[in-house]
């Protein structure tokens, strides 16, 4: 099972970059329009890609094209804004600040699958780089040998053997599943019940301001640390594709076991 997992694995990873360096010689964004394909998604029918449950594509490929624009005359340029104007300095520690903000749903996901090891090492991560790291600003608990673990309440979901159920593309948050949206609104309700718990700016009249204001920047900075682009890979199929690798990856990072060969 370890040798198949390890294949699949790196047959993933070698799929991943060739579709970025098929994105990189292709550069560009300015098309909606998906190179006309010469053959049917039937054909393959019998091929690994293919096989998602996917019940609700008529949706999710009007969702795709919505996330597109989205991204092309809002989103993006917002975000290619903010990048012009802010130091690449002052964006690493933006980045640093919301990623260990982001260890609380990697602590609680760890308790939730009953990974005491992890569970300490995530702990030791957010104390550290709380204090230390002032405030996750920087990041001396990797260099203390606390590596992150990513975790949330999707992957606690199949962890403990839940179907990742039909592919769902999402408005903004894009490519999902039934069970990873589920995840997802449990653990932005966790997240929700800490802040309303704690209330940092409850004592401020501009509490509500700030507030608005944080969560803008951290919605612009989780863009910034995305590179992926919608409709640059050059790929007939991309939106197969796209299917395909995130099915794969979440199916690997929940620890369900994959199929024999």
């Amino acid at each position: 099972m370890t040798d198949t997992r390890c294949r699949t694995c790196r047959i993933i990873l070698a799929l991943m970059l060739s579709l970025s360096l098929a994105g990189c010689a292709a550069n560009r964004v300015n098309t909606l329009a998906e190179v006309p394909p010469m053959h049917s998604i039937s054909e393959f029918r019998d091929q690994r890609f293919a096989d998602v449950a996917d019940p609700w594509e008529g949706f999710n490929r009007s969702m795709y094209r919505f996330n597109f624009y989205f991204d092309k005359y809002l989103f993006l340029p917002v975000v290619n804004g903010y990048e012009f104007v802010t130091p690449t300095f002052l964006q690493e520690r933006v980045s640093g600040f919301y990623n260990n903000l982001g260890e609380v749903r990697n602590l609680t996901n760890s308790f939730f699958q009953l990974k005491g090891t992890e569970s300490v090492t995530t702990l030791g991560r957010f104390v550290t780089n709380s204090t230390v790291g002032l405030g996750g600003m920087f990041d001396p608990a990797t260099k203390f040998g606390l590596a992150r673990h990513d975790e949330d309440f999707g992957k606690t979901l199949g962890y403990w053997g839940s179907g990742s159920g039909p592919y769902l593309v999402l408005p903004i948050f894009g490519p999902s599943s039934l069970r990873d949206t589920g995840g997802l609104a449990v653990d932005s309700g966790i997240s929700y019940g800490i802040y309303t718990a704690i209330d940092p700016f409850g004592n401020s009249d501009e509490g509500f301001a700030i507030s608005s204001g944080i969560t803008t920047l951290d919605a612009i900075d989780a863009r910034h640390q995305q590179s992926f682009r919608y409709y640059e890979s050059g790929y007939p199929f991309e939106y197969y594709m796209v299917r395909f690798f995130y099915h794969e990856k979440r199916e690997i990072e929940s620890g369900k076991p994959l199929p024999a060969e």
